[in-house]
């Protein structure tokens, strides 16, 4: 395993502590991430992304979706309504779950839907116009009238 040293980052950089923390806790992580259930991060358009989650054997009822402080949390618990029934052959998991995924700043989470199995979360950048790019107009020297003619003094 690869160790990486992040203090040069944090000496030369002002403001970066939570990319360096994410990037630390994604390195020092344990490797074995749960693959259950399995999902799909997919762009919708220039600014918009969809998380879909394979659910299937949950209901809407089951299923919980939360914001809690830049992160998305998904969690499923079913209800114990199957104990009356005896399976020859268990394929569909149905276990309890949570899965957290981390949010940039100005995301958002916009809509949830649950169809055919799968729950779609709907997540949109919205960046503040403070932040966006803007165009600043160049004047002329000439355009300028407060400038005043100055004399070299000896």
């Amino acid at each position: 395993m690869r160790s990486f040293d992040f203090a040069p980052l944090h000496r030369a950089s002002i403001g970066f502590d939570q990319i360096a923390d994410l990037m630390d806790r994604t390195l020092s992580a344990d490797t074995r991430q749960p693959s259950y259930p399995p999902y799909n991060i997919e762009k919708t358009a220039a600014d918009a992304y969809r998380i879909s989650i394979a659910v299937a054997g949950f209901g809407e009822e089951d299923l919980s979706v939360e914001v809690k402080e830049n992160a998305l949390v998904v969690a499923a618990r079913k209800s114990d309504e199957d104990t009356d029934r005896s399976y020859l052959h268990r394929g569909i998991a149905t276990r309890a779950f949570e899965r957290r995924f981390t949010l940039a700043d100005h995301v958002r989470v916009t809509g949830a839907s649950h169809e055919n199995g799968m729950l779609h979360i709907d997540l949109q950048r919205e960046v503040p116009e403070a932040l966006k790019p803007r165009r600043i107009a160049i004047s002329s020297a000439k355009e300028t009238s407060d400038v005043v003619d100055a004399k070299a003094v000896n």
